[in-house]
């Protein structure tokens, strides 16, 4: 099964998702697709970088690595972003079960 939001390295060690954020949720969590991108909702407000620092601490809990191994590629300043995980053995696709 294809899944547009995210691509992987063929060994697994370095993944990039897209992604839809919303900031100033409930709930910090997964929220299923918004249309090509994960939509994630962070608690954060999109402030000075708050919503971003929510959501890469976000990332390296889900994927079980140090918050130095997730970064953001693009949109610090945008509700679609990109993001690189090292390093992770999760399947991002097993994120979608939970939302």
């Amino acid at each position: 099964m294809m899944h547009p939001w995210f691509r992987s390295t063929p060994d697994r060690k370095m993944l990039t998702l897209t992604l839809h954020i919303q900031p100033n949720a409930r709930r910090t969590e997964i929220a299923g697709l918004h249309g090509e991108a994960l939509k994630i909702k962070i608690t954060a407000v999109a402030v000075d970088g708050q919503a971003n620092a929510r959501l890469l601490k976000f990332l390296a809990e889900i994927f079980g690595v140090p918050l130095r191994q997730v970064n953001l590629l693009q949109g610090e300043h945008s509700r679609h972003k990109v993001v690189e995980i090292q390093g992770s053995s999760l399947d991002p696709a097993s994120l979608l079960n939970e939302a």
